[in-house]
């Protein structure tokens, strides 16, 4: 149970920090904005806080499409797969709810959790870019955190990748890479962006699936 709350907390914590910046401080805020790049970092760096907090404990997946990766890799069995996710789930619910609350009386021009969304007509384009980025990203974290990896750096590298995809993916899609990102702020937006949630955990889901599909065929890390 420590895992799964430790799980809990992590992704609570990177979606009140990482929406928080999109919501506070993203672009055309009447505050002070930190834009594009400062939310990229946001969410990058609360990853890395994450990772070296929780790490020892929890592996800190803090995103269903790792966790489906790890354990399409044979890093995790279904069991704690299942729990992790469901319980990423309930704190991505937990980040949310604490940053409406925050921003609710804000006027604050985005959304007030930092809900996903694509504009119409930009539906494969959305789909496409959640694929192909969370397979970048998952790519990584399967490679960092390998037998034969850097894993002492591993929480840096995959904070770097998550802020790398953000940078390019934002202006798309507003970046998940992460179904219960994407989920927690979607049940407080309303009807726009659960409609369009599908997306947000399909695409995620396909990517890790192929990362981990990839990763298998060409990792070394078995070799003797």
């Amino acid at each position: 149970m420590k895992k799964y709350l430790a799980e809990m907390i992590g992704t609570m914590v990177l979606v009140l920090m990482g929406c928080g910046a999109a919501v506070f401080a993203g672009a055309e805020q009447p505050f002070a904005s930190v834009g594009t790049l400062g939310v990229a970092f946001a969410f990058g760096l609360s990853v890395v806080a994450m990772a070296y907090a929780i790490g020892s404990i929890s592996g800190c997946h803090i995103n269903p499409a790792i966790t489906l990766g790890a354990f399409l890799a044979g890093r995790i069995n279904g069991k704690d797969a299942g729990m992790y996710m469901i319980f990423q789930v309930i704190g991505a619910i937990l980040g949310s709810s604490i940053l409406w609350f925050l921003a609710k009386d804000s006027g604050s021009t985005t959304t007030f959790t930092g809900a996903n969304g694509f504009a119409d007509g930009q539906l494969g384009v959305a789909f496409v870019a959640e694929t192909v980025f969370t397979f970048i990203f998952v790519l990584v974290v399967l490679g960092v955190t390998a037998k034969n990896g850097l894993n002492k750096f591993a929480g840096l590298a995959i904070g770097l990748a998550l802020v790398l995809v953000h940078i390019v993916c934002i202006p798309i899609t507003g970046t998940s890479v992460n179904p219960a990102r994407s989920i927690g702020p979607a049940l407080f937006q309303g009807v726009a962006a659960l409609t369009q949630l599908w997306v947000f955990i399909v695409a995620p889901f396909l990517g890790a699936a192929i990362a981990a599909i990839v990763w298998k065929g060409i990792t070394v890390e078995n070799d003797k």
